[in-house]
């Protein structure tokens, strides 16, 4: 009997630290350490530093409770392809030889409803920088903390509050691989579901939510592809200075969905001079910033659970009326500026903007003969010219109007 005892003692212990160990909260913060380390080299697609991110959002996923949703009852969505040598073509996904394989990982909330929300974040990068980088100093560990170890750690923070919680939708979580070489995951799992899509009520995509500024400014994008959003947003805004636009498309995973007629959110905090280079690291970003989009987000899923299901949209395509370029003014601009011009995020090392005496915070007003009052008018009016060209540049700097001769 005491023997029995001793045994029922030594077992509930040994279950006891299990499951406290099961139960102990990781934070975005440590995600986001994990993610960005150099240890991981950048978590370039198809490389073994990717595998072992993947593997690492596996085990995360599992000791929150999701049900693994990838292929053959895993939680790996496997695809292959060969890379692009033509920009403008499609990626083709293929086996054999010469083929990258990129990995989504998926994990799912079953709450046996009728409607799903799907919640997504990239968590592949740049590895030691390539193609898409903007560093001009040779190979460099690109750490991506904000692009996009920031929307993976908002995911999986997500996940751990809506296991549990409410329950009129399922809830699929998709981390995408393959998103800085052209959506590719997203694609693919758009093409070959491990759900019905019929079922998908809505998808919310984090991509670069790291680096939240002091006005709390916060963009989203894709507001027109359902009449209920800007008022589902507007009526849960905890005191964010939102950035609204309707379009559906974009340059991020939400397209994929979009694309399915889904209805579809893109959340962002803007860009920084860490963009694409290996200065985005971990220490940078607002952790804080990145909990109140969670707490945001999460408002939004309880507002719309008991609701229909949504009805999808068709936004126009912005991308189809951005003027094509020439030349580069080599800057940063700041996407989420609001006032009358373009203002500069950063300036690149040797770039005409840089040569012309331009400084981070100017506000372009005006290019050549052309008045600069937004984005779109900048890019018009920088689409005139070509290699060679010189022409004159207004702007604003602290209130005063400085006029420089930029040269491309």
């Amino acid at each position: 009997m005491l023997r029995n005892l001793i045994f029922l003692f030594g077992f509930f212990i040994v279950l006891g630290s299990c499951k406290q160990k099961s139960q102990k909260k990781v934070t975005m913060q440590e995600d986001v350490a994990f993610l960005a380390s150099d240890s991981l080299q950048g978590r370039e697609t198809g490389t073994a530093y990717e595998m072992e991110a993947a593997h690492y959002l596996q085990e995360r996923m599992k000791n929150i409770g999701l049900l693994p949703k990838g292929n053959a009852g895993t939680y790996f969505q496997t695809f292959s392809f060969k890379p692009k040598t033509d920009p403008h073509s499609e990626v083709q996904f293929v086996g054999g030889d010469s083929t990258i394989t990129g990995t989504n990982v998926i994990g799912f909330i079953d709450n046996k409803a009728d409607k799903t929300v799907i919640i997504g974040a990239h968590y592949d990068h740049l590895g030691m920088g390539g193609e898409g980088s903007l560093y001009a100093d040779g190979e460099a560990i690109h750490n991506g903390a904000d692009d996009n170890a920031s929307g993976v750690a908002v995911l999986l923070s997500l996940a751990a509050k809506l296991k549990d919680t409410i329950t009129q939708h399922n809830y699929l979580f998709m981390a995408f691989s393959g998103e800085e070489m052209g959506l590719l995951g997203s694609n693919y799992f758009s093409k070959n579901p491990t759900i019905d899509l019929s079922k998908a009520n809505y998808m919310l995509n984090m991509d670069m939510v790291g680096r939240m500024r002091e006005d709390k400014t916060l963009s989203i994008s894709g507001t027109g592809t359902t009449p209920i959003w800007s008022q589902v947003l507007n009526s849960n805004n905890p005191g964010f200075k939102l950035v609204l636009s309707e379009s559906g498309m974009g340059p991020s995973d939400h397209t994929s969905f979009y694309l399915q007629d889904i209805p579809v959110l893109h959340f962002f905090t803007g860009q920084h001079e860490d963009y694409h280079k290996p200065s985005d690291d971990s220490d940078k970003l607002n952790y804080k910033g990145m909990e109140m989009i969670s707490d945001y987000i999460l408002s939004v899923l309880y507002d719309l659970d008991d609701d229909d299901k949504l009805a999808f949209r068709k936004t126009k395509n912005e991308s189809e009326d951005t003027p094509r370029f020439k030349v580069a003014l080599g800057v940063m601009p700041d996407y989420l500026f609001d006032g009358k011009g373009m203002r500069i995020d950063g300036v690149s090392d040797g770039k005409p903007a840089a040569t012309a005496g331009l400084q981070k915070g100017d506000v372009v007003v005006k290019l050549g003969d052309s008045t600069v009052v937004d984005m779109m008018s900048y890019m018009r009016a920088l689409s005139i010219f070509e290699e060679g060209d010189a022409t004159e540049v207004t702007v604003d700097r602290n209130g005063e109007k400085i006029k420089a001769t930029i040269s491309f």
